[in-house]
């Protein structure tokens, strides 16, 4: 069974859900996990919605009450600015509710203290204009996730990776980055759940590297990106199963 874990930390996309649909059996996981007393952390590289719409639609895939245990890249990102500082926010409401809630203040251009970059989907020329005009002007460059692409519905997307890399090829700059698998976010988790934990995921380069970060056990299933016929996988997972369901049932017996 391995060393006692203080908690479990799961990835949502390819753990939880797949894009609309719920993975099977991933609402009775959590319910047993719970039911046994361990500690939980919804964790994702999103910053688009706030912990409380994480919660909703974890809500509507089946596991209520989750808004305490969801921490997002957005959070992650808004502990590496200071309070009182101008920052220029390139993203959705997940991304500005956490800054403002850390005590930032929202500009739209330089001066600026900070540029910070999440999702959005109404990203546009303007935006890099300002964003690289900040950082140009001396503002640091923080990007939630550098994540090249993102599932959807309909097929993969271009992730927050992408806006990132087209402002800070125009800044001449590299970004400091907040969520998966960087420590910023990884504190937050070792936070919440304490030293020694079990990281589910579906992508040993994010979720089993993230595992490493926070330096907890890292948990494979299946039921994501990875599948049993690309193992062996770096780093290695000390378990592997189908999905969240399986794999609890193997380490709770």
């Amino acid at each position: 069974m391995g060393r006692e874990l203080s908690g479990w930390a799961l990835d949502l996309d390819g753990v939880i859900w797949r894009g609309t649909e719920t993975v099977p059996g991933a609402p009775q996981a959590v319910a047993a996990l719970r039911a046994a007393g361990i500690p939980l952390a919804f964790v994702t590289n999103s910053a688009m919605r706030t912990p409380a719409q994480v919660a909703a639609k974890l809500a509507h895939h089946g596991i209520p009450d989750a808004e305490s245990e969801v921490i997002t890249a957005a959070m992650a990102a808004a502990t590496m600015v200071e309070a009182g500082e101008r920052v220029v926010a390139v993203g959705s409401e997940g991304l500005h509710t956490a800054l403002v809630e850390a005590g930032a203040e929202l500009v739209v251009d330089e001066p600026a203290d900070v540029v910070v970059v999440g999702i959005t989907m109404s990203f546009d020329y303007g935006d890099m204009i300002r964003a690289m005009r900040a950082v140009r002007g001396g503002a640091r460059l923080i990007a939630t996730n550098t994540d090249a692409t993102f599932p959807s519905h309909d097929g993969l997307l271009p992730g927050n990776g992408a806006i990132v890399g087209a402002i800070a090829i125009a800044a001449g700059v590299e970004p400091v980055v907040a969520g998966k698998p960087h420590e910023p976010i990884a504190a937050l988790v070792r936070r919440q759940l304490g030293d020694s934990g079990l990281m589910v995921g579906d992508r040993p380069d994010t979720d089993g590297r993230f595992a490493e970060s926070v330096g907890y056990d890292f948990g494979l299933v299946f039921s994501g990106v990875t599948k049993p016929a690309d193992l062996p996988v770096e780093p290695t997972p000390v378990a592997t199963a189908d999905d969240l369901l399986a794999l609890v049932a193997d380490r709770l017996g």
